[in-house]
């Protein structure tokens, strides 16, 4: 028997198992669905246009609403299957969110999670390479660095953010977002700095963790209320059970931990009866309120100027790879989306809802193609959506697939909003910084010129940003899931800590804040927040 049973090596998962087992009196038992992080790719920054596609990555249907389709038939969501999760896939972009993100979680029942609440845990995270003070650590186990050699391109698209009017910024996680700017990221020395490399790989000389791959969660078992381990299915195939006597932890992420909870008879009660999966505890909020980013791309073939397209050339790949492993610069430490901006999508919001990504590159887009010489694809992203959806069963068997329904676009707000992000981004693009390197318009093939047709455009290739939160909610009202301590209410021993607990999206890339989670809900745990 181990004292606590983590379910999930990703962001959070990882951070939980290294932190707790840093009291050798307790034993700590980390399960992970996928494999080690062994592939190469995972390592090397520049390869993220493969880990973001490729078989490290559990892809998950999601039913299409309200006109968004992703631009496909079938549109997929995905979920990181490998040790690290998102953080050994992801585009190692950190950005925090803004500090009335936080604040606006503590006003929805989440005490304790406000910016002052939270700002301790970034720190206590970042081993920044750059800033410090107030808003930032420096020696913490996550590299965070500034980017070693931005493209040219990158450096022409900031000066066209500023000829459009966007001010330059230095840091995007002080506090103010707005701005155009360099992202930080969560890599150094040409390295990806997951939390299985940061966290987990030093934490594993312990002899009080073990970490287990290829175990699929398929169950926690509950005993007169409390919980008591987990069933996971392994290699073999046979469920096998680890029992835990203080607490299960589920840090699977916003898709996988409600699919747990449901799976384990713990969600609402009519739609657990209606699936076949016999009722432990009534938990209303348990897979509703599903929130996600969504983008759109804008693709531009290039005249005459070079982007990293150039380097799937062989003499090209050749050289890159010799100016890595020689020095550790070069095309390879580029995490391919080096720069970005905040701006308005809607004009009388407090706050800047639109994120931009520049990459000097194409064909990181799911289903675009690398341009035919060099491009440049520039991402558009709602950072503050206000629609909800559903994860649900559809089965009570534990291999069953999800429905998940994100309910994109059920706010008319949020294609307004997204159909001025394009727009913007158009202007952008035609300042005389950029417009002088472009060519051929790839996706859109024609400029957007009405609120109709950028509104269509956004319908008909919008997708989701791959960070879905809020599925199993902190807050006291009857649709949470879990307080502010991350205990899921009406079970004792048993907790959530990932992005499924955070009541809404905050305002960048989510791969920070679970990072947070799971660094506060160490604490929390450790400071006797337990049953």
């Amino acid at each position: 028997m181990y004292d606590y049973v983590i379910v999930g090596g990703g962001s959070a998962g990882c951070v939980l198992a290294a932190r707790l087992s840093e009291d050798p009196d307790i034993s700590v038992l980390l399960l992970e669905e996928g494999p080690r992080d062994l592939s190469p790719y995972i390592h090397l920054p520049a390869m993220v246009y493969k880990t973001a596609t490729g078989n490290l990555l559990q892809r998950i249907a999601w039913e299409p609403a309200n006109g968004a389709s992703g631009g496909v038939e079938a549109p997929t969501m995905v979920q990181a299957r490998v040790l690290g999760g998102g953080s050994s896939v992801n585009g190692m972009v950190y950005v925090r969110g803004i500090p009335s993100d936080f604040d606006g979680w503590a006003a929805q029942g989440a005490e304790g999670w406000d910016y002052e609440g939270v700002l301790p845990y970034f720190r206590r995270a970042e081993s920044n390479d750059t800033f410090s003070g107030a808003a930032h650590g420096t020696d913490g186990p996550l590299w965070v660095s500034s980017q070693p050699s931005p493209h040219p391109l990158t450096k022409a698209w900031l000066r066209a953010c500023q000829e459009y009017g966007i001010p330059p910024t230095s840091d995007f996680n002080a506090g103010v977002q707005t701005g155009c700017g360099l992202y930080q990221i969560t890599a150094r020395d040409g390295r990806r700095a997951s939390t299985a490399v940061t966290y987990l790989r030093p934490a594993r000389r312990r002899r009080n963790l073990t970490v287990r791959t290829g175990c699929r969660a398929t169950r926690v078992l509950v005993e007169q209320g409390r919980a008591v381990g987990v069933g996971y299915v392994g290699r073999g195939g046979r469920e096998t059970i680890e029992r835990a006597a203080r607490e299960v932890i589920l840090s699977a992420g916003a898709i996988q931990s409600p699919r747990l909870l449901l799976q384990s008879g713990i969600g609402p009660g009519e739609h657990l009866r209606r699936v076949g999966v016999p009722v432990v505890h009534d938990v209303p909020g348990v897979g509703r309120g599903l929130q996600d980013h969504m983008d759109v791309y804008l693709v531009h073939e290039l005249d005459g100027a070079e982007s990293y397209d150039v380097y799937r050339r062989f003499h090209r790949k050749l050289g890159a790879g010799l100016d890595w492993l020689l020095f550790r610069r070069g095309p390879l430490c580029s995490n391919l989306i080096e720069g970005g901006a905040f701006w308005w999508g809607d004009g009388e919001s407090a706050e800047p809802n639109i994120q931009y990504h520049f990459l000097p590159g194409t064909g990181v887009e799911e289903g675009v193609a690398p341009a035919a010489g060099s491009g440049c694809t520039l991402n558009v992203c709602l950072t503050r959506p206000r629609s909800r959806g559903v994860v649900e069963l559809t089965s009570a068997e534990p291999g069953a697939r999800l429905r998940v329904a994100p309910n994109y676009f059920g706010e008319a707000y949020d294609l307004d909003c997204m159909a001025e992000g394009v727009r913007i981004g158009q202007e952008i693009l035609a300042q005389p910084s950029m417009a002088r390197l472009l060519g051929r318009k790839v996706i859109p093939t024609q400029r957007l010129g009405t609120p109709d047709e950028l509104r269509a455009y956004v319908k008909a290739r919008a997708q989701g940003a791959l960070h879905p939160v809020g599925t199993c909610r902190i807050g006291r009202d009857a649709d949470a899931v879990v307080d502010p301590a991350l205990r899921v209410h009406g079970i004792a021993g048993l907790r959530v800590a990932d992005a499924s607990v955070m009541p809404s999206t905050p305002s960048g890339n989510t791969n920070a804040c679970a990072i947070m989670i799971g660094e506060k809900a160490a604490d929390l745990i450790r400071h006797g927040n337990g049953r």
